[in-house]
């Protein structure tokens, strides 16, 4: 039996981001305190085509056990906000997976930080931060695009400083790092990217606010994969319907430049939508849209891919039928189109234009069975269409979990 328990990276979690972090997350404050939650809980999976290791064999079904232990608290003062969680896990195969270079032990570690800071009423501090070590791809992160054929780690850091000038204006500027790390069988897919960024604020009306905004980005990519320049122009609206129902749009121009010879440059339309809407006091429903390309999974068999237009969207909601029980689902469609094929490897073939979609959807409910346990059961279903070789699949799992807070 081989085991790949690698829990090492929990040391890192200092630099880690919101629990409602990624492409769903809204700005919003935090206004009371929480006192520290600890959790544990367990899921049994069912899988129809199990994905770890760099060749997956399609069809591979498994049965896995998921323990985990997690915390989190939420702080705040009239100067300082702080928000944060942790859980570290592991993925147990009953039945290791057939394909070669594959484990029946992978480690899962996902922490989170929020901290903002208000030196007065004009200026104020903000730091988002997030770490995750999995196995299976999180699509609401904006990085991953089909299933991931290693554990990887991905963290981010986003750190700002906002002052009002005036009663209507005010300007955000900031530094964004993330990273992405895979180990050595998977080449060519590593990134670290710093962004740059400033936004003008205006405030037009209590519930409205119009951003211009400005994004300078570089990202080193690892063995075949190019660097590459972004530059965003952007404009955008931020809208508040009522207290717990929020819509933020950004749109404009990607300004690409991918290095190496005969590095592709080009000007391509880039969007942003954001929606946080309370429904009702038992439904609520987030949503997020992004179009634009990305530095992300851009080599195949010998091919540099200098332009991967992507457009993502995600919905995900929650609907309490009792104080007791609750449906939840979501969906997260990732559509790329790749352009700009460049032979990077001696022996590869013409690069062409291929196109992927990826589906991934679900379902479930959770039964509060007493004041701290509570189950849950979920259908996952993932298609993905693509015609870059070995990526096409459908996978489907039935998880079943029981977990307690205290």
């Amino acid at each position: 039996m081989k085991t790949k328990l690698t829990l090492g990276v929990i040391s890192a979690l200092a630099m880690t981001a919101a629990q409602g972090g990624g492409l769903y997350y809204v700005p919003n404050d935090t206004e009371q305190s929480i006192p520290i939650k600890w959790s544990v809980g367990i899921t049994a999976t069912y899988d129809s085509n199990t994905t770890p290791g760099p060749a997956a064999i399609d069809g591979d079904e498994t049965f896995s056990l998921n323990p985990y232990v997690g915390l989190s608290f939420v702080s705040v003062t009239p100067q300082t906000t702080w928000d944060v969680y942790a859980r570290l896990g592991m993925i147990y195969y009953l039945d290791e997976p057939q394909a070669a270079g594959t484990d029946d032990t992978y480690g899962q570690a996902r922490a989170g930080v929020n901290l903002t800071h208000r030196f007065n009423e004009r200026l104020r501090f903000t730091s988002r931060n997030f770490l995750s070590y999995e196995l299976e791809p999180d699509y609401s992160y904006g990085f991953a695009t089909n299933r991931q054929s290693s554990e990887y780690l991905f963290w981010q850091t986003d750190n700002s400083l906002g002052y009002r000038w005036t009663e209507r204006l005010a300007t955000i500027s900031g530094l964004t790092l993330s990273g992405l790390d895979y180990d050595s069988s998977v080449p060519n897919a590593d990134r670290f990217t710093w962004t740059a960024h400033h936004q003008f604020r205006y405030q037009v009306s209590p519930q409205s606010v119009l951003t211009a905004s400005y994004r300078y980005s570089e990202t080193d990519g690892s063995g075949l994969a190019t660097d590459s320049t972004n530059q965003y122009l952007l404009v955008g609206l931020e809208h508040r319907f009522s207290p717990n129902t929020i819509a933020i749009v950004n749109v404009g121009a990607q300004i690409r430049d991918v290095g190496g010879i005969n590095g592709d440059t080009s000007t391509n339309p880039y969007l942003e939508v954001n929606l946080r809407n309370q429904v009702n006091t038992q439904f609520a429903v987030r949503t997020f849209v992004r179009y634009g390309v990305e530095d992300y999974d851009t080599v195949f068999g010998g091919i540099q891919y200098d332009e991967r237009l992507t457009l993502r969207i995600g919905v995900s909601g929650t609907y309490e039928l009792s104080p007791s029980l609750s449906l939840y689902g979501g969906v997260d469609v990732v559509s790329t189109a790749f352009d700009g094929g460049r032979v990077v490897a001696s022996g590869a073939p013409g690069g062409g234009t291929p196109d992927e979609t990826l589906v991934n959807a679900y379902i479930g409910a959770s039964l509060k069975l007493t004041e701290i346990l509570t189950g849950s059961l979920t259908y996952n279903f993932t298609n993905a269409d693509s015609d870059l070789v070995g990526r096409s699949y459908d996978r489907s799992r039935i998880t079943l979990g029981l977990s307690a807070e205290f």
